[in-house]
């Protein structure tokens, strides 16, 4: 028997509701299948269950608020028979799917109203945008915005308070890079041109390769490296606060598949349609400001994680050049690294590995 438990989301999330099962008892699940819609304070995510087999019982009912860790339900494993009911027990009920139309979901979750407990009046029982709206009036209005902020300043509190930070800067020329991206753009089409960010995501993905104490995180009392680079980008949200949810293998993609993905998870970020994965499995943070004016960001750590990489805006700053001071494209990279793990020496070489990278773009 397999136990399906309510994944990690974040450092800032550890907890959820319940918002619908995308199975029933009997259904066979695949690794990766998404089973289950929770809501958080920060957006809704499809939890996708890394086990296979047959689901035997679902053990939370949709409306309900539970910790990270709470068993969802219980799988049957290939070949494995559930066990009888014992005489006079009582049988699990099986949770019937509410019928809710589209507008009437998307109206719920603007006005914090739980689908659980709206009696439908549409046909066979389902919920309509009317009884939506009606129920809205029975209920005080959640106010998202203060929870998140909420949320995320308990995680930053955690991470100033457990990791002792570090931080290192370094101006990196960008002259190659964006002479470079100029001239690839030129050959391709409006909706395949890559953007700067691309280029500075996958510089960090390779040079993690190299410095590995960067990519990982501290549990345990001790570092645990990973095995894979799952870069985090964090992306700020229309309605305040932000969210930092990975493109997995970042690596090994392309720049091509990197801008897709980068795009893909933006859109879906200010949606509020991410996946569990992608909320738990980041072993790395970028923040990059440079769309915001700033010339220099200096984050704080999501923990577990032990690094953070950030960027500014790409500008012409004084810079010598063949001998000559002149003007010239650049970023100011920073690192915030966990000094359980890693030592500034070690951080100066992973920026000096950044730049070297972004000096080849053609490379990436």
């Amino acid at each position: 028997m397999i136990e399906f438990k309510l994944p990690a989301l974040g450092a800032d999330m550890d907890e959820a509701t319940l918002l619908e099962w995308s199975v029933q008892p009997g259904d066979v699940v695949k690794k990766g299948q998404v089973v289950a819609v929770v809501d958080t304070t920060k957006a809704a995510v499809d939890v996708e269950c890394w086990q296979e087999g047959t689901v035997a019982e679902l053990l939370v009912q949709p409306g309900e608020k539970i910790p990270v860790g709470t068993p969802l339900a219980t799988l049957l494993e290939a070949g494995e028979k559930a066990a009888p009911k014992k005489a006079g027990g009582t049988a699990a009920v099986t949770p019937e799917r509410k019928a809710v139309s589209p507008a009437a979901r998307k109206r719920a979750k603007e006005l914090g109203v739980d689908l659980a407990g709206v009696a439908g009046t549409g046909a066979n029982g389902a919920v309509t945008l009317e009884d939506i709206e009606r129920a809205a009036t029975k209920v005080a209005p959640t106010d998202k915005a203060a929870e998140m902020r909420k949320a995320i300043a308990a995680a930053m509190s955690r991470s100033k308070r457990e990791i002792p930070h570090y931080y290192l800067g370094e101006t990196i020329p960008m002259a190659k890079a964006m002479a470079w991206l100029e001239g690839e753009n030129a050959r391709r089409g409006m909706d395949e041109r890559l953007l700067p960010a691309v280029l500075l995501l996958k510089a960090v993905a390779r040079a993690l390769k190299r410095y590995p104490e960067f990519n990982g995180f501290h549990r345990d009392g001790g570092f645990q490296p990973a095995s894979a680079v799952h870069v985090g980008v964090a992306i700020s949200l229309r309605q305040g606060g932000l969210i930092a949810p990975a493109i997995l293998d970042a690596d090994a993609k392309s720049l091509t598949q990197l801008m897709h993905d980068l795009t893909d998870l933006v859109q879906r970020t200010r949606a509020g349609s991410l996946k569990s994965s992608e909320m738990s499995e980041p072993t790395i943070t970028v923040t990059n400001l440079g769309d915001q004016g700033v010339d220099t960001v200096f984050g704080v750590i999501y923990p577990p994680q032990v690094a953070l990489a950030g960027f500014g805006r790409i500008a012409r700053r004084p810079m010598e050049d063949d001998g000559q001071l002149t003007l010239l494209p650049s970023v100011v990279a920073s690192l915030a690294a966990d000094h359980r793990v890693s030592d500034g020496h070690r951080g100066a070489l992973f920026l000096l590995e950044l730049r070297e990278l972004l000096q080849h773009p053609e490379e990436l």
